[in-house]
Parts: structure tokens; C-alpha cells; sequence
């Protein structure tokens, strides 16, 4: 029988510049052309992103920056009012004569996994222009397992400094990779970083033919960034928050748990202060619930009534339950559901501290500008809209 505590627990509860170093490759998705979507079909509430991103070295101050900004833009993403689950993959490309030409990283609500394979990531490689962008935007559409619901707002960002190649006579060439994003219903938006004059035109109509929208920055990215007297609290509340997941399940399924817990504590270990609060933030809405736990997480299993711990076999249970008796079992998740509540709310109201502290920043500031952060989310919020997402024009995470 479910305790109270559990009732609590699941009342208390609701659930984007990411390329890897040794990404796990996909094989090509293939999906029937997807019908325009309207508000009235758009309640599934799901977003699907990916980067499609230049990681030759010009790009490296993007990179870095992609490191630091990937949970403010996923807190963005989710915070629409219909709370959309967010998913994320990510096109890295280079050119013919690199490390590689394209490397793919396929949807996933886990932003850790991601993110901690991110880490490891230098950009390299190039020297000349242009590059491989037709293969890139090509396995961007192909190769990703987006989804076929009608209601989900699917994108692609493509960013990077140069040009396509356009004559590579073996491959298809970015118009033609439009017309199939078009059938699929995914919007491609081009953000030029830096200058050059050689990959505006073919810029601009990358998102004209995308249906997306087109805008440029510094070759940095110039994403908006500030430290706050909150960051180190919700760094460590929220390594404590990690540390009440309690995964149950077969050998083989958690061995995908124990690479999540792995991610977790490699970002915790080496990502910035100011990174960690990000997460710490995007790990507290509602759409970065499924981030935060993963699958198998025994205490919201059990919170929201999914299992028993009398129907679990003791094989299956978590290594500090499996030698307790069911007494102390049941006592043990109760107190990890006391915890996991607190910590919970202490983040929520330090989150708001944060947001408050970087709104009166950004304004004395002069506001966030042309700043990376701006046009992502100015982009999302009038794309999004179509697929019924209502986004606050006033509400930004930083």
C-alpha cells in the first residue's frame, strides 16, 4: 500500500550547443511526411531540438560557450505554460581530411548524459573553408530519431562560421536537405557566428528554405552570462537532490543507470559553479523532471504508484535496500521522500532569488541585446506558437 508520503511526493512533483566526443551513432530515421500541425492537436507538449554545429577550431569560443549556456537554453525551452518534455540531439561537423566529417547524437530527455560527454568535446580541425554543411544538415534530418507526432515542435540550429561546400559532387546539397525537413515538419533556423560575408547569402536562405529565421552574432556566440551569490547553494543542494535516486530494476537495466549516475557525477566534479546552478534550475521545472530522475527511479515509482516495493523481487531492488527488512525498507523511502521534498523547495525558492538577482543585473546591463541567448529564444517562442506552445516574453533564463 502507498503511503501518504508518496501522494505528497507526487503532487509535489511535474518533467538544447551539445555535440559529444564519443557520440554513439544512429542509424538513419526514417518517417512519413508529417501534416502541419495547429494549437487545436498541439497538447502532447513536446519539444525536439537539435544543433546542428560547426566544431572545426574557429569555433571553439562557441563551444565554450555551448558548455556553459545548454541548461539556460533548455530552461527556455520548457518553460512554455504547457511544460513540454525537451529533447535534445546534436549534428557536430567538421570537413573531408579532419578527425571526422559529421558526428551524431540522437534525441534524449537525458541532458546529462549529453552534457557530461559535451564536457570532453575541443573544437579542432578546419583551417580553410568551407566546410561540410550539406552532410550536416543532411544527417541532421536523416539521421535523428525524430518523432512523428503531429503536436511536437521540432527545430534544428544550425550553427557555425563558413560557408557549405557546394562542390562535392557525392552528396546532397542543402536545398534539397530542406525540402526534406519540410516533409518532416522540422524547422531549420542559421545562426552565423562572426562576419563572413561568403556564408551570409547561403545563410540566409539555409533559413529561408527552413522555414526558420536567420540571425548573427559574435563569433564567441555572446551569450548572456552572470554569476550569482546563489550559485555555490544550488551547486550543492542539488548534488544532494542527485543523491536521493534510488534505481531499481534488472542487470541490464541498470547498467544504463549507472552511466547516468557516472554523467551526473563527472558535471558535478567538472562543469563550472554556474553551470551546475543552470542545471539545478532546468532540474527543478517541470519539464526537466525526466533530466533530473531518469527511468527506474524507485522513489517516484513508487510515489505515483507504478510499483510496490511487496511486488519487487529483491534482486531487482536497489544495493541499500536488498539487505533491510520490509520494515526498514518502507522507512528508508520515507525518509528519502522527506529529504528529496526539501531539497526540492529549498531549490525553487533559491531559483527565484537567481532569476530575480539576473533580471536586475541584465537591465542595469542594458539588457540581453543581441545576445545568443535572446535569438535562440525569440526564435523558439514565435516557432513554438504554431505547435499551440504559449512562451512569456518577459521570462527568460539565464
Amino acid at each position: 500500500m502507498i503511503k501518504p508520503n508518496f501522494i505528497a511526493l507526487a503532487l509535489f512533483a511535474t518533467t538544447a550547443a551539445v555535440v559529444v566526443f564519443f557520440p554513439q551513432y544512429q542509424g538513419n530515421a526514417t518517417a512519413n511526411p508529417i501534416p502541419a500541425t495547429s494549437p487545436a492537436v498541439a497538447q502532447a507538449a513536446r519539444v525536439e531540438v537539435v544543433f546542428v554545429l560547426d566544431t572545426t577550431s574557429s569555433m571553439s569560443g562557441m563551444i565554450e560557450a555551448a558548455k556553459e549556456k545548454i541548461w539556460s537554453i533548455a530552461s527556455n525551452m520548457v518553460s512554455a505554460q504547457q511544460a513540454p518534455e525537451v529533447r535534445m540531439g546534436l549534428v557536430a561537423f567538421r570537413d573531408r581530411g579532419d578527425a571526422y566529417v559529421t558526428r551524431v547524437v540522437d534525441l534524449s530527455s537525458d541532458l546529462d548524459t549529453m552534457y557530461a560527454s559535451l564536457m570532453d568535446f575541443r573544437a579542432e580541425g578546419g583551417g580553410d573553408t568551407p566546410e561540410s554543411v550539406n552532410q550536416a544538415l543532411h544527417d541532421a534530418v536523416q539521421k535523428i530519431s525524430w518523432s512523428q507526432d503531429a503536436g511536437t515542435y521540432r527545430v534544428i540550429f544550425l550553427v557555425g562560421d563558413s560557408p557549405p561546400h557546394m562542390d562535392y559532387q557525392d552528396e546532397m546539397r542543402y536545398p534539397d536537405v530542406l525540402s526534406l525537413a519540410e516533409a518532416k515538419n522540422i524547422v531549420v533556423n542559421a545562426i552565423q557566428c562572426g562576419p563572413n560575408p561568403s556564408t551570409t547569402a547561403q545563410w540566409q536562405q539555409i533559413a529561408d528554405l527552413g522555414s526558420g529565421a536567420y540571425f548573427q552574432v559574435e563569433q564567441s556566440g555572446g551569450a548572456v552570462a552572470v554569476a550569482t551569490p546563489f550559485d555555490a547553494k544550488l551547486a550543492e543542494i542539488s548534488r544532494k537532490l542527485d543523491d536521493t535516486r534510488l534505481y531499481y530494476g534488472t542487470e541490464e537495466e541498470m547498467e544504463s543507470k549507472r552511466i547516468k549516475m557516472e554523467a551526473t557525477d563527472k558535471l558535478h566534479t567538472s562543469s563550472t559553479l554556474t553551470s551546475r546552478a543552470r542545471r539545478a534550475v532546468f532540474n527543478s521545472s517541470a519539464g526537466g523532471r525526466a533530466n533530473l530522475l531518469g527511468e527506474g527511479d524507485l522513489v517516484e515509482d513508487l510515489a505515483t504508484g507504478q510499483t510496490e516495493l511487496s511486488d519487487l523481487d529483491k534482486d531487482r531492488l536497489p544495493a541499500s535496500l536488498k539487505a533491510l527488512s520490509p520494515e526498514k525498507q518502507q522507512a528508508f523511502i520515507d525518509d528519502t521522500v522527506r529529504q528529496r521534498q526539501e531539497l526540492e523547495r529549498d531549490i525553487k525558492e533559491l531559483a527565484e532569488k537567481r532569476r530575480d538577482f539576473i533580471k536586475k543585473k541584465v537591465a542595469a546591463d542594458g539588457g540581453a541585446g543581441e545576445s545568443l541567448d535572446e535569438k535562440i529564444y525569440g526564435a523558439v517562442r514565435e516557432q513554438a506558437a504554431k505547435h499551440g506552445l504559449s512562451y512569456d516574453a518577459e521570462t527568460q533564463a539565464y
